[in-house]
């Protein structure tokens, strides 16, 4: 199953080129789904189509959803909301209050990526288009794997020794319901689930980053960043889609300058990310709505191509050995020495952060024992050093 995720700064035109890629992989001939994450869905508008929380065909091999937290709320987190909604009813709260608040942070984001999983297990789709949020939130929704399944790991231990004592003591007592024995195998459920979803969207072969990109510096200096974090997760940015370009032929006066503050930009797009793959796609006079549109965009973007096929797929992460060391190398385009900071390693677990944004990276069983003997910057990869053992 290939999974294609496009993001980038709110208003660049992501939700069109999902929708044209979407379109032109199922005229293709790929079993086709997208998929909205954003809360604040157009999808639906953009493909003229009335969508809802549950999964719709809307043309040959194509299908459509926009993910409705209530909805998952009542079908995939039935448990969990069930014991949150109780738990808050015995403290005074009404019924429907009580069934709004067990809406969780981050369930809407589990419930995307479960649908990945979902897909997979089932070999459903050939091609999976995630049409996100802007970049902060889908930087939410990719490291959610990475952050959620430690959480997880850590409640879950905690509850089943909290819950085996209480349920003796505390729970003959007050009037507080306990998780029940459903609550916990869907907890577990998750914690297991992420795994795979983590190793899905992290391999390079299956699942890759599209960055919408337009003309303008507030948008190229956000991408920079969004491509240095994804690098971060370990996840692949496959290519760049310089969305709203104007024609050259535009009437002169305000566009002729404006083209002219376009081509500037775009020199710095290509100065900034060559050799990554870049497809442009030009600016249209009306609203992308609609079959005719879209297919428009997607000529431009793929021409006669198949938009499925994998257009870069250099690994964030690569390991390789000198004399004395083994070393890690992450890719960190765009950083500065003073903007990454790295934390000693706990175990497994080494904790990189690059401005606001922080990582657990799971080093692999041969590295986690080892010594860590420094780390510098260099060619835009952050580089960590492990002494080698006297047998390596």
């Amino acid at each position: 199953m290939r999974v294609i995720i496009y993001t980038g700064k709110g208003g660049v035109g992501k939700t069109s080129v999902a929708a044209a890629t979407a379109k032109r992989t199922a005229k293709m001939g790929h079993r086709t789904l997208v998929m909205s994450t954003d809360a604040a869905h157009s999808l639906a508008d953009s493909l003229e189509m009335q969508l809802s929380g549950k999964i719709q065909n809307i043309d040959e091999n194509l299908d459509a959803i926009e993910i409705d937290i209530l909805y998952e709320m009542e079908t995939r987190w039935k448990e969990i909301e069930g014991y949150i909604s109780d738990l808050l009813k015995s403290q005074g709260m009404g019924t429907i209050s009580s069934k709004e608040l067990a809406v969780l942070p981050g369930m809407e984001l589990m419930s995307a990526l479960f649908y990945l999983w979902d897909f997979q297990q089932n070999d459903q789709y050939d091609v999976v288009i995630m049409d996100t949020a802007p970049t902060a939130e889908t930087l939410r929704l990719l490291s959610f794997p990475d952050v959620s399944q430690w959480y997880i790991d850590k409640l879950y231990a905690i509850l089943r020794r909290v819950i085996s004592m209480a349920r003796f003591t505390v729970g003959k007592m007050v009037d507080i319901p306990l998780p029940s024995d459903g609550f916990l195998k869907s907890m577990q459920s998750i914690s297991n689930r992420m795994i795979e979803v983590r190793t899905l969207i992290q391999d390079s072969e299956k699942t890759t980053i599209r960055l919408v990109v337009n003309p303008e510096r507030m948008v190229i200096n956000e991408t920079k960043r969004a491509y240095t974090y994804m690098c971060l997760y370990g996840l692949t940015v496959e290519c760049l889609i310089l969305n709203r370009l104007l024609p050259e032929g535009e009437a002169g006066g305000y566009f002729a300058e404006k083209i002219e503050e376009q081509k500037r930009y775009v020199e710095i797009i290509h100065e900034a990310f060559d050799p990554m793959p870049i497809l442009e796609s030009y600016q249209m006079a009306t609203e992308l709505i609609g079959d005719k549109k879209l297919s428009m965009v997607a000529d431009m973007l793929f021409g006669d191509s198949d938009p499925s096929v994998l257009l870069a797929n250099e690994s964030p992460i690569a390991f390789w050995d000198d004399d004395e060391h083994h070393i890690m190398a992450l890719k960190m385009p765009f950083s500065t020495k003073e903007q990454v900071e790295l934390y000693n390693k706990q175990g497994d677990i080494l904790i990189v952060q690059v401005g606001n944004h922080k990582r657990n990276i799971i080093l692999p069983l041969s590295l986690a024992k080892l010594e860590m003997t420094g780390a510098e910057l260099k060619d835009n990869r952050l580089l960590v050093k492990f002494k080698r053992g006297d047998n390596q």
